[in-house]
């Protein structure tokens, strides 16, 4: 059930906190995709959201030495999709992110296990905070527990009616401007920024971004008056999951060491996407969501600059139907040249990441970004837009230096991509100048250990705070 870099991290921070000594559990939705193979029953609770009696009933596994509590409650979580169908959310969204919340913190509290700290994701957990300091600050499990509030992405923000706040047991104090009612909607967001005792996101950059007007969201306000205790800690790549020397989706193992095995990869990647691979042309891959916040529209824009470069590019995704029509065209006019498949498909993402010779992220916005350091790691070149965690993680090639990691531009327009993409052709073009920014890129190291380490201390300083 994963649609992004949440779920990235809701699996490779765990793990990497269990490796530095610490006990971790995660509580997650049971939805219907999870295997129950082998869970143990932990028993349910009462969750007193909507007026009704509902049970939630808790499911236990391990994995990587960390606990896994699923929360099982079928008409709430056995759907399809986890959020909505297409576009369109489920109308019910409020409540379940509210019993999700209520139903975390009724774990621990039936089980007399006091946490530490509690460290709650976007919009989805963005009432936890805010339950912990109303219904449960005077508990004897979970009083005055701390809680870490990490912003993925501010744009998404659980905006409902008004109307729901005696449906989720909210306070009707909370529900005034200086609470969780935002442009006259009740915001899931703001509770876990004004509620929890730290902040943070996941790069340094976007920790800045966000305080200002152009991306806050109109958020800025209550950022910037939160800034003291707003922070970024880049996210981190599981180096097991995303390794070329052992990955076992792609056609044949490579490393910074010895990358032959990367031409089996392109040829296998050319075979998948029933591309011609003659005569020899660089490879640019996409494996992103195709929305407007990615900046895909303005690439399928430029699809008459995109047919004149002697490049390939293959897509993996999906999206905005405008964005995916763009992408399908230009397969039509280039069929030898332009491959799509509007799918999330892990096997393929890691085909795509390690058969091409370039990545490109033309984000508008992008809190950190995963999967252009993943790209770095397998030796394909990143060319990006200067945004977000974009800038933390790709420095721009020097070609007198010979520094540098990929190529940067810093509008959104098709003129600034075509511009990235020309720099990186170029350098494609020299094979030693190239060896050299692949070689770059593979060596830098954004393991997930530096990271679980920061967001270590920031559980300490949260516990000082409280």
């Amino acid at each position: 059930m994963k649609t992004g870099g949440l779920a990235d991290v809701s699996a490779a921070l765990p793990k990497a906190l269990a490796q530095l000594g610490h006990r971790v559990t995660v509580l997650a939705p049971l939805y219907r995709e999870v295997d129950r193979k082998g869970m143990e029953l932990r028993g349910s609770v009462h969750v007193p959201v909507d007026g009704s009696a509902r049970s939630a009933t808790f499911y236990a596994t391990r994995a990587d030495g960390v606990e896994i509590v699923f929360i099982d409650y079928p008409p709430y979580f056995d759907r399809p999709f986890p959020y909505g169908v297409g576009s369109r959310d489920y109308p019910d969204n409020d409540v379940r992110f509210a019993f999700l919340s209520r139903a975390a913190l009724e774990y621990f509290r039936s089980r007399a296990q006091r946490p530490d700290v509690v460290h709650a994701h976007d919009w989805q957990t963005g009432l936890v905070p805010v339950y912990m300091k109303t219904h449960y600050w005077n508990d004897p499990t979970l009083g005055r527990v701390p809680s870490v509030f990490t912003i993925h992405n501010l744009a998404y923000q659980g905006r409902f009616a008004l109307g729901a706040a005696p449906r989720i047991d909210l306070p009707a104090h909370l529900v005034t401007p200086e609470g969780l009612e935002f442009h006259g909607s009740l915001c899931y967001l703001k509770g876990g920024l004004l509620f929890a005792e730290l902040l943070n996101t996941v790069s340094p950059r976007y920790a800045e971004e966000i305080q200002t007007p152009a991306q806050g969201y109109h958020m800025d306000g209550i950022l910037r008056t939160r800034r003291a205790d707003l922070t970024g800690i880049l996210n981190g790549v599981d180096y097991e999951e995303w390794d070329p020397s052992r990955d076992g989706h792609i056609a044949r193992p490579y490393s910074s060491g010895d990358t032959t095995g990367k031409e089996a990869c392109r040829q296998d990647l050319m075979r998948t996407f029933g591309l011609s691979t003659a005569p020899a042309l660089p490879t640019i891959g996409i494996v992103s969501r195709l929305v407007g916040q990615k900046g895909f529209d303005v690439v399928v824009a430029a699809w008459h600059d995109l047919l004149e470069r002697p490049l390939r590019m293959v897509v993996v995704g999906t999206g905005d139907p405008d964005v995916q029509d763009g992408f399908r065209r230009l397969a039509e006019q280039a069929p030898d040249r332009f491959g799509v498949r509007f799918v999330y498909d892990t096997a393929l993402a890691h085909k795509v990441i390690a058969g091409s010779d370039m990545l490109l992220m033309p984000s508008r916005y992008e809190p950190c970004g995963l999967t252009q350091m993943y790209a770095l790691r397998y030796g394909t070149v990143p060319v990006v837009r200067s945004t977000g965690g974009l800038v933390d993680t790709v420095e721009p090639f020097d070609r007198a230096t010979s520094r540098g990691t990929g190529f940067r531009f810093d509008r959104a327009d098709g003129t600034a991509v075509m511009w990235g993409i020309d720099q990186a052709l170029a350098a494609y073009a020299d094979p030693p100048e190239w060896k050299t920014l692949q070689q770059n890129g593979m060596t830098r190291d954004f393991s997930w250990r530096r990271s679980a380490e920061a967001y270590v201390e920031l559980y300490r300083e949260s516990a000082r705070r409280v």
